[in-house]
């Protein structure tokens, strides 16, 4: 992918939140897709800036009686169709974009607004692992090529993650041929002894006042507060010796992953990034640590034989996090006000990448460092993290269509340094570097009953109690 694809298509948007308004510029830079091309859909906008801006508005609310009569008649083959809403269901869209020979991408599975608030509904149904099980049948069908969960993360750190194996093959098993089926991919990461892999992400960037009495967020408060609520998952590794006291494995499916009887953001984790070294984040839901324990899964007749650990760490912007513990102080009571921070952000980074652990040189965390100056100077209606997203959104599109007829694919079924290589310009400074630490660094003897010290990647390690 040299050069960017042709696209003589519409583009039908769903949402005009601050991924919309981010990605829009760089669709239009890659594309060259004049207004009159672009159709937005979306119940309302973000002020001072409309998605009429950008394209032709549709001012309305979709839900599951609304969706067909809306989209239909706005999609065509050869028309592409960008899910960057929350409360929609995914696997309707893509459905229907299938059916009317449209490609898709979306940045993270959701249902319907009104499928979360059945009575009596239990935390595997509220999973992202349930809502990836919805999609999966319709894997192998062919069709128009349909990406999902393709943003920052999910979306960027899947293919992090291939990389990063490379980069610790050329270290610490030289000569290696880089993989070309999944097999070989989970073949690698047991070789060079992964046994943990963590999305860990800490976000810097700060406002020169605090953020009262509304929800302050660097992207999607809605989005962020959804999966805050949803139940904390994780794919769940064969080097595990105990599930954990509220943990629950599935009974159908994949069951690559587990999931807790607590809410995400009630449950913290220990990780390290560059960004400032050992933090504590939260271990909030994301589909990537589904797909990813999925896709390194190695199995025989007998069972499981090999799969890494894999989970979110986040460590959100200061206002943010001030946020959610207002928000966890109403029993997760969702914010009556709300705000994007972008003018008001003054310093900062959003330092975004994976940690691979367990393997010769201990752990190697490999990804993204973007200032918001670099952010704002790369693209306009940024800051450094959803600047990160429309990265991943841009470079999933530009795949998508230039791979047409590949039906559903996760960022697992795409080449990784195609798509890296389109990102790049996006993402600041994308570095590589080895850690010494480990979850049991700097626990001392009050902590010692705690600890497994023959393994320090177990999750019991890992979590904050």
């Amino acid at each position: 992918m040299n050069a960017s694809p042709r696209f003589d298509g519409k583009l039908v948007i769903i949402g005009f939140g601050s991924i919309a308004r981010a990605s829009l510029p760089l669709i239009g830079h890659h594309l060259g897709i004049d207004r009159d091309r672009i159709t937005i859909v979306t119940p309302d906008a973000i002020p001072g800036i409309g998605p009429e801006t950008f394209g032709r508005p549709i001012l309305h609310a979709l839900d599951r009686a609304t969706y067909r009569p809306i989209l239909t008649p706005l999609l065509a083959p050869g028309d592409f169709l960008l899910n960057l809403a929350t409360g929609v269901s995914s696997a309707d869209l893509i459905r229907l974009a299938q059916a009317r020979g449209a490609g898709y991408l979306d940045t993270g599975l959701d249902a319907w607004d009104e499928d979360w608030d059945v009575p009596g509904m239990t935390a595997a149904e509220r999973s992202n692992y349930a809502l990836r099980e919805q999609i999966r049948p319709l894997r192998g069908k062919g069709g128009p090529t349909a990406v999902v969960t393709h943003g920052a993360n999910p979306g960027l750190v899947n293919h992090f993650v291939k990389q990063a194996l490379l980069d610790l093959a050329a270290e610490l098993l030289p000569g290696t041929t880089p993989p070309a089926r999944r097999r070989d991919w989970a073949l690698l990461a047991q070789n060079l002894g992964v046994s943990t892999l963590h999305i860990a992400e800490q976000d810097n960037q700060a406002v020169a006042a605090p953020v009262t009495e509304e929800f302050g967020n660097t992207w999607s408060v809605d989005g962020f507060v959804a999966e805050s609520r949803q139940p904390a998952e994780l794919g769940w590794g064969s080097h595990e010796r105990s599930m954990p006291r509220d943990g629950h494995g599935h009974r159908h499916g994949c069951r690559a992953s587990i999931y807790l009887e607590r809410p995400g953001a009630s449950v913290r984790a220990r990780s390290w990034s560059p960004a400032s070294g050992p933090y504590h984040g939260f271990l909030i839901t994301h589909g990537e640590s589904v797909s990813l324990a999925d896709y390194f899964t190695l199995r025989d007749r007998d069972g499981v034989l090999y799969r890494p650990t894999v989970h979110y760490v986040y460590r959100p912007c200061d206002a943010a996090l001030a946020s959610l513990h207002d928000m966890a102080g109403r029993n997760w009571a969702p914010p009556a006000r709300q705000r994007i921070l972008f003018d008001e952000i003054t310093t900062g980074a959003d330092t975004l990448g994976v940690l691979l652990a367990g393997h010769g040189r201990n752990a190697y965390w490999y990804g993204s460092r973007l200032t918001i100056a670099a952010a704002r100077a790369a693209a306009p209606y940024n800051n450094a993290t959803t600047l990160q997203v429309a990265a991943g959104v841009v470079s999933g599109m530009l795949w998508a269509l230039a791979h047409p007829g590949r039906g559903l694919v996760e960022p697992e079924d795409m080449d990784h340094g195609e798509v890296l290589a389109a990102a790049a310009p996006y993402l600041g400074e994308i570095i590589g570097v080895y850690t010494d630490w480990t979850p049991l660094s700097g626990r001392g003897e009050l902590f010692r009953e705690e600890m497994i010290t023959d393994d320090p990647w177990q999750f019991r390690n890992v979590r904050v109690d």
